[in-house]
């Protein structure tokens, strides 16, 4: 229950930043310009405070119940009548190059505020892992490669990679450019070495799945005892007996060596019936489940119902010390990364939308507002760093989207004023209301999707 409301209020205070930044942004600029606002609000719903500006303007600055959105009310003869002496600060009245900057000023200001948080998560310090390669499967992709347990890998396509982080990052950013990726490493005895792994074939945004793992590739882990965290109630594990903080020991006499080996046996034995040798306060006791047949993803696997943990001793404690480490830059380098990230990650925002247009990524990839507050509260529970973080990849993801040509979003309104400046007058009246319903249908579809995505990941 804890988690959950750390979730919800985590979410909450994310959006209402990263809206207030996109609202600041116009609100901002258009002050700037000489347009009159009359309401700056945060949020929907019955006003929690409201304050009204002692200036000319009287603008009225308001919080709301329901921080999922915001608005700038300028002064604009469309929504009513307009003093004849203040129709020169009315925002239809504007010239088309200063509507252009008010509307464009949002997404603006959420890029702005991702490179700043990008740029603060460098100067405060990362706490990092380094980037070695553990099992790889057989037959794969990384194993044609000639990937080696303990690789190192520290460039992709001349691209460094310090960390686990930015391996997984430039892996999928590198191959949405071309799928031939040259991978440099240093192997376990200090040697440089490039391993070519040819992605060709493989679609890694085919389903919501873990990319990195479909080439083959595992991170490194550190011999650890594979223990129970969870049993599910009504499961085949429940009804086995199997109870939580039990040790797994053995699985059809196999030794579970890790919780990648455990999971990826039960899902292999969908049907089949396994047995299971758990260690429980010392006492040895030999459980039969058969993995329940459950299709994810449109692949079928087996299911036991139950969440599993590591447990590490103190050498493998030692080991995992030894991998961790600090990114941190000083201010103007700290600047110059959080600008790249920010450009990196918006060019991969849209290449993989692109994708889900032409069918190539799968529309499970999109997530709703159940799926980001989970992650909101994920990032906050891990401290300063992992929520700006969080806030960086949302904010410009909301940058990106709003730029997009759709009528209701703010690249809805540059497409027509661009359309304005090439015809010399605006659109009419009739379009601007027809694209509207198409940008808002547009726009509900997505929604939908994304929240049954976020309604089918909670299932599963």
């Amino acid at each position: 229950m804890l988690t959950v409301l750390i979730s919800v209020l985590s979410f909450f205070v994310a959006i209402g930043i990263l809206v207030g930044i996109h609202e600041f942004g116009h609100f901002w600029v258009a002050r700037k310009l000489g347009i009159k606002i009359i309401r700056f609000a945060i949020g929907f719903g019955k006003p929690l405070w409201t304050h009204k500006s002692n200036d000319k303007d009287g603008t009225e600055y308001v919080l709301a119940a329901i921080p999922m959105g915001g608005y700038v009310k300028m002064l604009d003869e469309r929504e009513g009548e307009v003093d004849p002496a203040e129709k020169h600060r009315a925002f239809n009245t504007q010239p088309v190059w200063k509507r252009f900057l008010v509307v464009l000023a949002g997404p603006m200001f959420n890029f702005l505020f991702a490179i700043a948080a990008f740029a603060a998560i460098q100067m405060l310090g990362i706490d990092s892992i380094r980037p070695l390669v553990g099992d790889v499967t057989q037959s794969s992709y990384a194993a044609k490669a000639g990937f080696e347990p303990k690789d190192k890998i520290v460039a992709i396509n001349d691209v460094e990679t310090e960390s686990m982080s930015q391996v997984r990052l430039t892996l999928l950013n590198e191959y949405l450019k071309n799928p031939k990726l040259a991978i440099h490493v240093e192997t376990e005895s200090g040697a440089q070495a490039v391993r070519n792994m040819d992605l060709n074939g493989l679609s890694l945004l085919a389903d919501e799945g873990d990319y990195l793992a479909k080439t083959g590739l595992n991170f490194w882990q550190p011999s650890h005892t594979t223990l129970i965290h969870q049993v599910l109630p009504g499961k085949a594990a429940e009804s086995a007996g199997v109870k939580a903080k039990d040790k797994l020991v053995t699985v059809d006499g196999k030794p579970v060596v890790s919780t990648e080996f455990f999971s990826n046996y039960i899902n292999s034995h969908a049907g089949k019936p396994v047995e299971l040798v758990i260690d429980r306060e010392g006492i040895q006791m030999t459980l039969q489940m058969t993995p329940k047949l459950t299709e994810v993803e449109g692949k079928t696997r087996g299911l036991i119902g139950v969440s599993l943990a590591r447990k590490y001793d103190d050498n493998a404690m030692a080991e995992i010390d030894k991998m961790r480490f600090t990114r941190q830059a000083p201010f103007l380098e700290s600047m110059q990364i959080g600008l790249q990230n920010t450009w990196d990650m918006s060019v991969m925002t849209l290449k993989v939308m692109g994708r889900l247009i032409t069918g190539e990524a799968s529309l499970k990839n999109l997530s709703g507002p159940i799926t980001i507050a989970d992650y909101a509260g994920k990032s906050a529970n891990h401290g300063l760093t992992a929520f700006l973080g969080f806030l960086a990849i949302i904010s410009l993801s909301l940058g990106v989207l709003n730029l997009l040509p759709v009528p209701m979003l703010d690249g809805g309104h540059l497409m027509y004023y661009v359309i304005e400046i090439i015809k010399g007058s605006p659109v009419s009246e009739k379009f601007e209301a027809m694209g509207m319903r198409v940008g808002m249908s547009l726009v509900g579809v997505m929604m939908v999707i994304a929240i049954y995505n976020d309604i089918g990941r909670l299932i599963n």
